[in-house]
């Protein structure tokens, strides 16, 4: 089926404009309220455009919302960039749609955002976390690892950006791969504003915040990896979030979406 696509922006209660796009079939006779809406959040440096595989599946039946978070795509760089902020902004966007039953899926740094949505009590059918682990300490031992050089030159932050990358890549394919850096914008003040909680905080600190965070979820959750987050990962993570549902699927590292975009629609169609 033909679809269609509108990009469209909304303000932010700080005044940022956030841009989005609808992508939904290109039928007149079908009413856009009566398919249910599918909302992407993209990761860390990305934006929109990175989902493009999975819209074009998806976008034959269903209503999909694809955002820029702020200081990404075309959304404003306005700071804060905190994942609390931006869940903000993405109910903003959702508002404006009249969307109060989406299904809100987001990867990377978006799982953590459609985590923080979740936790404030914004209305969804359910949320899907793409690969991003709610267990930060192993996160927080890479970045304080990293950290000079991401406050260091430019040079210097976009080699570590380089080195987290080709870490998270995994199994992608080059050419994907290449793709990706087409849509991405990896701009430094962004990165470390984004990051700024995990870099600032005690380990204390940060678990005390993640369990709040999480223990605060009420929606159905799924918590889809494609690598994997440890073996105790999911009783913690189920112990926090009674609704969560961990799933693994092996050796298809950060992008399981990208790797098997057929298969990941699938799963989120099951969820309806």
């Amino acid at each position: 089926m033909v679809t269609a696509s509108v990009a469209m922006t909304a303000t932010a209660s700080d005044g940022a404009l956030l841009a989005y796009a609808v992508t939904a079939p290109d039928d007149t006779r079908t009413a856009l309220d009566a398919l249910d809406a599918i909302v992407l959040v993209h990761g860390i440096t990305e934006s929109r455009g990175a989902w493009a595989p999975v819209v074009e599946r998806l976008a034959a039946r269903h209503r999909v919302i694809a955002v820029d978070l702020r200081g990404h795509g075309a959304s404003q760089r306005l700071a804060p960039y905190d994942a609390f902020t931006m869940a903000a902004d993405l109910d903003t966007v959702l508002r404006a749609l009249g969307e109060d039953n989406a299904l809100v899926v987001g990867h990377s740094l978006g799982g953590v955002v459609v985590s923080a949505y979740a936790a404030a009590g914004y209305p969804a059918r359910g949320i899907v976390n793409v690969d991003q682990s709610l267990a930060l300490g192993g996160f927080k031992e890479i970045l304080t690892m990293l950290e000079p050089a991401l406050r260091g030159t430019p040079e210097e932050f976009a080699t570590a950006m380089q080195q987290v990358f080709s870490v998270l890549d995994g199994p992608l394919p080059a050419s994907e791969r290449a793709r990706l850096n087409t849509v991405s914008s990896p701009e430094q003040d962004v990165v470390l504003g984004v990051w700024d909680i995990v870099l600032s905080s005690s380990n204390s600190d940060l678990e005390a915040t993640v369990e709040s965070l999480a223990g605060a979820m009420r929606l159905p959750y799924l918590s889809l990896h494609g690598a994997d987050p440890g073996t105790e990962y999911a009783d913690w993570l189920t112990r926090l979030v009674p609704t969560a549902t961990v799933e693994i699927w092996a050796d298809q590292g950060h992008y399981p979406h990208l790797l098997d975009p057929d298969r990941f629609v699938t799963r989120l169609e099951a969820l309806d």
